[in-house]
């Protein structure tokens, strides 16, 4: 689902959408640096061709066999120059993939559903076809359900009207339903944000409890991510970066859009966090803390979608920044916020990379990420 370059802002949208850039090999081959670190310098060099790209602030944490990197550059806040750190909040976006397949796989562990199973037998008539669109595919993205972010991106001034929205995700269900399928179940793969909306809907049926409470007491809290949460209101509160994109051009004034309404975003990518808590969170993910190894697999069990070596699997994407070194986690886009966050298939690396412009960055601002990941994870 490449939807940036010429046509980033009209074609990407809001979204908790995975943002995906095109791989290349490692950018930095530095002799100095031992087997299994990261050239920290080359590092610091790329993040700052980042904001020397037109975004105002970076973040991002690495760890390695030396240990853990934390760095950023740039402004947190344009009106006040507060530099960026890396312990500073953020929105995440479709990173809350993960945090919600992760949920829903534990409800499979426990019997209270399969993966196989209809979504029409816990939510009977919320989709047409329900009898055939299974818990899977909807953690795969091939149940063939409209993005409901495609049909908000073609109204007036989307992103601003998307910023005070109060869609519930009953109502954004239906405007996806209402568009038709793109596909037959399990034919196809087409990222959909909507997948994750029904998957919201569906803990909230089998648990009795809101998701983002659910989130809580299943990862958040046995994890110590204290820094992370589910948003259920429009403020970024703590020390954060504050979100722009330039709505109205290049040579304009940039739009704040920190304080935004998570009603859209809500299961496909409403979560708020750290460098360091994500980089603990898909540590513990992927070493089998959260997850049976069994579940676990096929989490990871990716259907390769593009010629750039990039796979998705159930609520992870698979990327190869490094010559036969995958790694796993996921990447997140809203309205003033990129994150990335991934780790070798190994184990031994990680980074997780947080920009506070997104829609409408340059095509040049896509490369100098791509030096920052491969940079951290090569």
């Amino acid at each position: 689902m490449n939807r940036r370059r010429t046509a980033r802002l009209a074609t990407v949208l809001l979204a908790a959408a995975s943002s995906l850039l095109p791989l290349s090999a490692p950018a930095f081959a530095s002799p100095a640096a031992a087997p299994g670190v990261t050239d920290r310098a080359a590092l610091q060099k790329a993040l700052d061709e980042v904001v020397a790209d037109g975004v105002p602030g970076a973040v991002v944490e690495v760890r390695d066999a030396r240990g853990v990197f934390r760095t950023g550059s740039g402004v947190a806040d344009l009106a006040s120059g507060r530099p960026a750190k890396p312990g500073e909040r953020f929105r995440a976006g479709s990173v809350t993939k993960s945090f919600v397949s992760t949920v829903v796989l534990q409800l499979v562990d426990e019997g209270r559903l399969g993966l196989d199973d209809p979504i029409e037998s816990e939510l009977p008539g919320l989709v047409p076809n329900g009898e055939h669109i299974t818990v899977r595919q909807l953690l795969g993205h091939t149940s063939g359900l409209y993005d409901f972010t495609d049909e908000l991106r073609k109204r007036p001034d989307p992103i601003r009207g998307a910023r005070t929205a109060t869609y519930t995700p009953l109502e954004l269900v239906a405007m996806s339903t209402a568009h038709g399928p793109l596909f037959a179940p399990g034919t196809s793969w087409s990222y959909s944000n909507t997948n994750y909306t029904v998957l919201g809907l569906l803990v909230e049926r089998l648990t009795g409890r809101p998701l983002g409470e659910e989130i809580g007491r299943r990862i958040l809290r046995p994890l110590h991510l204290t820094n992370t949460s589910y948003a259920t209101t429009a403020q970024l509160t703590g020390p954060h970066l504050n979100g722009y994109e330039w709505l109205d051009g290049p040579d304009a004034a940039p739009t704040d859009l920190t304080v935004f309404n998570p009603a859209i975003l809500w299961g496909s990518g409403a979560m708020i966090s750290t460098t360091a808590d994500l980089d603990r969170f898909y540590r513990a993910l992927l070493g089998g803390d959260l997850l049976p190894a069994a579940l676990l697999a096929q989490m990871r069990d990716g259907r390769t979608i593009g010629t750039d070596g990039r796979a998705y699997g159930l609520g992870l994407e698979s990327r190869t920044y490094c010559p036969n070194t995958p790694a796993w986690g996921h990447t997140g886009s809203v309205p003033g916020y990129e994150t990335f966050s991934f780790t070798t298939a190994d184990g031994k690396r990680q980074v997780t990379l947080s920009l506070n412009r997104n829609l409408t960055a340059t095509p040049q601002t896509d490369a100098a990420i791509n030096r920052v990941l491969t940079a951290g994870l090569c």
